[in-house]
């Protein structure tokens, strides 16, 4: 099989690399970048992890995305437009009206998905007209609101991912003692946005007994971060990024900066790429990851998941092993009480046909409503990158839950084009 990874030059490559070092089918490996300096960086790594491996796949870079995509069956799309640079700016923008800046959530996500949503859709095309049998597999952030632009140009051949479901899912069973193999995790939402609401071993919930057991539910990431009263008041474990939502007013006097903390640590990779220095970046990452929303470091370290996901979904769509995953994917009927094409994060069903949501119960009505709510926004952040219309942009930061005026929705509009070139179009 042969892989593209369109964003090559990312730091997050070798991690999926080293995936596929462990047996992943693929032999040829084709990394694009629009930057030939991160390409060679990210090359020089991915030589050193496969020093010794048997059958390491053949790795090849191009800045040229026609040669990149010829002949593949699998395309992963792991963009960052504008680079650490875009998302310290809008980071820098939000914290000046006093809101959260976080790069998928509230004004920072708005902004990003400006910026992506028309560079994603052009690649959506390109795909479509260049490997039209290839598999897309999205990365990129926003995710969810990304792959639903990408869905509209490839339908159900564009399949997002994301680690923070399978790391809560991971973590709740190792605080229940029981194997993640032989448990049903139900959960639901929009990416960045959902709840794991049962763990049935057996035909039986066993969350319940998590939740009533307070040093066991704050024994690992989300139970410190929430707090064992709030997930009882819930009846579930929500996703972390909640937190933003739940503790709104904390989480946003707190933020710091990720995305200048992010290009000073990578600075040093970047101007002496080498495996070891690959990996100490990588674990300081790993540690300081959402820091603003927890006291000292965090103490899950593993990280690396998504491409554990990626590395399954693939074998999965080659027809090699069927399998279940929470992926983001068109509804379709899963999920009572949102439409039929809106990209939504649920367990899916994986085979060489694709990935078919599994039917969901309803989301209890709080949820309901915020998922309607940051659905709504992600729509009008589509709308107005597709169609460039400042209207539905200014509709997009002001209907955000997290932005609480509309006078500050203007205000954040206008800082972020004026801070970026890419967002001229809505000037």
């Amino acid at each position: 099989m042969r892989l593209a990874i369109l964003g090559g030059g990312g730091f997050r490559v070798p991690l999926v690399h080293g995936a596929l070092l462990a047996g992943g089918g693929v032999t040829e490996l084709v990394l694009h970048d629009v930057d030939a300096g991160r390409l060679a960086a990210i090359e020089t790594v991915l030589a050193e992890q496969a020093a010794g491996a048997p059958g390491a796949p053949r790795v090849r870079t191009t800045t040229d995305l026609a040669t990149a995509l010829s002949d593949v069956d699998f395309v992963f799309s792991a963009i960052r437009v504008g680079g650490l640079r875009g998302r310290r700016l809008d980071e820098q923008v939000a914290h000046a009206e006093g809101v959260l800046g976080q790069e998928t959530v509230g004004a920072g996500g708005i902004a990003y998905g400006l910026r992506t949503v028309p560079v994603a859709v052009d690649l959506a095309r390109t795909i479509r007209d260049l490997a039209p049998r290839a598999w897309v597999i999205n990365f990129t952030n926003p995710a969810g609101m990304v792959t639903e632009a990408m869905a509209a140009h490839l339908g159900g051949r564009v399949l997002g991912i994301c680690d923070s479901p399978v790391g809560l899912c991971r973590r709740v069973a190792r605080a229940l003692g029981v194997d993640p193999a032989t448990a049903w995790f139900d959960y639901a939402g929009l990416n960045h946005l959902g709840w794991l609401r049962a763990v049935r071993v057996g035909g039986a919930d066993v969350l319940p007994r998590l939740l009533a057991d307070a040093d066991a539910l704050e024994s690992f990431e989300e139970g410190k971060l929430f707090g064992a009263s709030w997930l009882r008041a819930l009846g579930a474990v929500p996703n972390e990024y909640l937190h933003y939502y739940y503790f709104a007013r904390e989480a946003a006097a707190a933020s710091a900066s990720r995305g200048a903390q992010l290009l000073e640590q990578q600075r040093g990779f970047y101007a002496e790429p080498s495996l070891a220095s690959w990996e100490k970046t990588r674990l300081e990452r790993e540690a300081t990851y959402m820091a603003e929303t927890r006291e000292g470091e965090r103490d899950d370290l593993e990280g690396g998941g998504y491409e554990k996901v990626a590395l399954a979904l693939m074998r999965a769509l080659a027809g090699v092993e069927r399998t279940t995953l929470i992926l983001n994917v068109r509804n379709g009927s899963a999920l009572p009480g949102v439409p039929a094409d809106a990209v939504v994060e649920l367990p899916c069903a994986v085979d060489a046909n694709g990935a078919r949501p599994l039917a969901a119960s309803p989301l209890p009505d709080h949820a309901l409503g915020l998922v309607t709510a940051v659905k709504a926004v992600e729509r009008a952040t589509i709308e107005a990158a597709t169609t460039r219309s400042r209207e539905a942009a200014l509709r997009a930061f002001a209907l955000h839950p997290l932005v609480d005026s509309v006078s500050v929705a203007r205000r954040l509009l206008d800082g972020y084009v004026a801070a970026h070139p890419e967002l001229a179009y809505l000037a």
